[in-house]
């Protein structure tokens, strides 16, 4: 079965910094995309950033970049998410997320695996 475990995310305040890691199992780790997608309560699903494992190739939401960076470790089957200068507008469920290509961060393609989500709470 795939699996995309992300940990417990957090409260930190306007600022700060939070690291996501994702644990990915049942399917070929090199072959996929791996990254995140957010969903703050009445707003729309958003992609925030992915990684090409067969390329090394990063994608980041103009929301995000600057501040966020995406990195694996293929010997772990691993993804992190490590998240800067943390707004409240970034308050939101992020959901670890798979697919054959990074094409779901920027369209309204669904990834093909999501995890269950993590809440990210970045308080003023």
């Amino acid at each position: 079965d795939v699996q995309l475990q992300a940990s417990v995310g957090g409260l930190v305040q306007a600022g700060g910094s939070l690291r996501l890691p994702c644990a990915a199992s049942g399917f070929t780790f090199e072959d996929h995309a791996i990254g995140w997608f957010r969903q703050a309560p009445g707003k729309e699903r958003e992609g925030v950033s992915c990684i090409s494992e067969s390329d090394g190739s990063t994608y980041y939401a103009d929301s995000v970049k600057g501040r966020f960076t995406i990195s694996s470790d293929n010997a772990k089957n691993t993804v992190y998410l490590r998240m800067n200068f943390l707004k409240p507008d970034d308050t939101a469920v992020y959901y670890c997320a798979a697919a054959k290509t990074c094409v779901w961060v920027a369209t309204v393609t669904l990834p093909d695996y999501w995890g269950q989500g993590t809440l990210v709470t970045v308080s003023s």
